[in-house]
C-alpha cells in the first residue's frame, strides 16, 4: 500500500508521523482541547509495526492560527491528504471524540478509503436544543481556558498526564475564540450520514461505560449502522479514558481488530 510522506500542503492540515513508511499506514485523530501529542504513547506502541500518522486538527496545537470551520470541512482536508500522498487508502483510520468525528465523516463519503476503522466516543447523534446555549456559554468561558488553573481542571478531566501538561497549556493559549465556538456548534450538530452504511471497512467502536448517554446511544448506532463491526464498552471508563489513560488496553484492542 502506497505510504503517507510527511508534508504540509497549502490548505491541507499538519501532519506528523512516526515509523517506517513502507509498513501499512495507520491514522489517528486526536480529540478536541488537545493535539497530536495526547496519541503519542500509543504511537510508541505501534511505529515498529505501523506507519502512524497523527494530523493536528485546524485550530489545535501547532495550528491554533488556523480556523476550525467544521467537521466535513476537516474530512475533506485529510481526504485531501490521503489521496495525495496515501495512494487514496490507508490500512486504519481511527479518532477519539472530534477526531472520531471527523474519521468517521471521511468513512461516509468514501466506502474503501480504510480497511480498519477505530471510532471512539464518536458523537453522531445531533444534542438538539443544547448547542443554541452552549455557544455563549463557550464564549463567556474563552478567557478561562488561558489560566493555568483552569487548565489543570480542564487536563484532569482529558486524562492528560502530568508530564504533558504544559504542552496542553500551551496549546490552550494558541486555540482562538472562533475556532472554540465552530468546534462546539460542529461537534454538537454533527448527524451520522447514511454513506456510513456502505464503508467495507472492518470497525471497532468504543465508548466508555460512564460516557454521556447520547454519546453510548452514538456508539450503537455506529455499530449497528456500520455492516462489519464490534461495540466495545469500556467498563468504569469515562470519555476518551480508554485511549488516553490506558494506552496498552487500547493497542491491545486495535491488535486484535487487525490480526481478526
Amino acid at each position: 500500500m502506497p505510504q503517507c510522506d510527511m508534508r504540509r500542503q497549502k490548505g491541507r492540515m499538519l501532519f506528523r508521523e512516526a515509523g517506517n513508511r513502507e509498513l501499512p499506514t495507520i491514522i489517528l485523530l486526536h480529540g478536541g482541547g488537545v493535539s497530536w501529542w495526547s496519541l503519542q504513547p500509543i504511537v510508541e506502541l505501534l511505529k515498529d509495526s505501523y506507519h502512524v500518522v497523527t494530523p493536528v486538527i485546524d485550530g489545535h496545537g501547532e495550528d491554533g492560527d488556523t480556523t476550525f470551520i467544521s467537521i466535513e470541512d476537516s474530512a475533506d482536508k485529510l481526504l485531501g491528504y490521503i489521496d495525495s500522498q496515501c495512494g487514496g487508502s490507508v490500512f486504519a483510520l481511527g479518532g477519539l471524540s472530534l477526531g472520531g468525528q471527523i474519521a468517521t465523516e471521511v468513512l461516509s463519503q468514501r466506502h474503501d478509503v480504510a480497511r480498519f476503522a477505530i471510532l471512539e466516543s464518536a458523537l453522531v447523534i445531533p444534542m438538539k436544543g443544547t448547542v443554541a446555549w452552549t455557544v455563549p456559554l463557550t464564549k463567556m468561558s474563552y478567557g478561562l481556558i488561558k489560566q493555568r488553573w483552569f487548565s489543570k481542571l480542564q487536563a484532569k478531566s482529558l486524562f492528560v498526564s502530568e508530564d504533558m501538561f504544559e504542552l496542553y497549556y500551551r496549546d490552550s493559549m494558541r486555540v482562538t475564540e472562533r475556532s472554540l465556538i465552530n468546534i462546539t456548534v460542529s461537534n454538537g450538530n454533527y448527524e451520522l450520514k447514511s454513506g456510513i452504511g456502505k464503508t467495507a471497512a472492518k470497525a471497532l467502536i468504543i465508548a466508555g461505560e460512564k460516557e454521556l448517554a447520547i454519546v453510548r446511544k452514538s456508539s450503537q448506532l455506529l455499530s449497528d449502522t456500520i455492516p462489519h463491526s464490534n461495540l466495545h464498552i469500556a467498563k468504569g471508563m469515562k470519555h476518551g479514558e480508554l485511549s488516553q489513560a490506558n494506552p496498552g488496553e487500547y493497542v491491545g484492542l486495535l491488535r486484535a481488530l487487525f490480526e481478526s
